[in-house]
């Protein structure tokens, strides 16, 4: 029996995929235990149970000054801008990407510019943005769809040109016009591919709206992240890039799930 022919079975394949995590955390227990043995006041492993005295005091314990629940403020100021970028990004993808994709005028017009903008280093805009558009969301928001909208278009394009042409050969015989050809024939192509282009840009839009808060907020993960930095407070430090894991990979899952729920065929093509 060859490696490569073996399967494991439902039981042993959630035992495999927890186990590194496990271990990730049976490391973290003898580093930090190995630290603080030699010094007790050490902060930067700090003990689980200092990371769990920090999670509860942050998500569970009003703040003395504001009177909210830090963690969960600034996880729905963070999503508010992630999504609104990631929303606005996916419109743009779609129009734009459908366009150049489909006609040849649109993609010796648009292809060029957008191949440049995509190669353009997102955070060296940031402080041109904050000066252009103040240190509002207005700049957090445009950081994010510059990018990640660039590199979506040029996926989706690249996908409708892989379309057979032969579909459009028939619809054109059928009588169809472009704009039906568009909605009719494209467009269910392309949507399952915008889905998984969402989920490849969710790394980045992070990144960004990470950089964007740190640099100018008074909210969100990010902006608390950097901010307790200063007094090495490790123990929320961690606990939140943990959360922004989760967050991450929980709208990733959705999304996957959004695609096989309301595109079944693309999963089969998919294998």
């Amino acid at each position: 029996m060859r490696w490569i022919n073996t399967k494991p079975n439902r039981p042993l394949q959630i035992a495999l995929m927890l186990s590194p995590f496990v271990l990730l955390v049976i490391a973290y227990g003898l580093g930090s235990a190995a630290r603080l043995a030699d010094n007790p006041t050490d902060k930067l492993l700090p003990a689980l149970g200092t990371l769990v005295d920090a999670v509860n005091r942050m998500a569970f314990i009003p703040d003395q000054r504001s009177g909210d629940l830090l963690l969960w403020s600034d996880t729905s100021a963070s999503l508010t801008r992630l999504f609104t970028a990631l929303a606005i990004s996916t419109a743009i993808a779609l129009v734009i990407g459908m366009l150049v994709g489909m006609l040849p005028y649109a993609r010796s017009l648009l292809a060029p510019v957008i191949a440049t903008i995509s190669m353009v280093p997102p955070l060296a805009l940031l402080p041109i943005l904050f000066i252009v558009l103040g240190l509002g969301e207005t700049a957090k928001i445009t950081l994010i769809v510059i990018g990640v909208a660039p590199a979506m278009i040029r996926d989706l394009a690249l996908k409708v040109l892989e379309l057979p042409r032969e579909q459009i050969t028939k619809a054109e015989t059928l009588g169809g016009s472009s704009w039906q050809i568009a909605l009719r024939v494209v467009l269910p192509q392309v949507l399952p591919r915008l889905i998984t282009c969402l989920r490849l840009q969710l790394g980045p839009a992070w990144l960004f709206l990470i950089a964007a808060e740190a640099i100018s907020s008074d909210s969100g993960l990010g902006y608390r992240i950097f901010l307790v930095r200063r007094y090495l407070s490790m123990d929320v430090i961690f606990p939140y890039v943990a959360w922004i894991t989760l967050l991450a990979v929980l709208t990733n899952f959705a999304l996957d799930r959004l695609r096989i729920a309301v595109f079944p065929w693309s999963n089969l093509e998919a294998r």
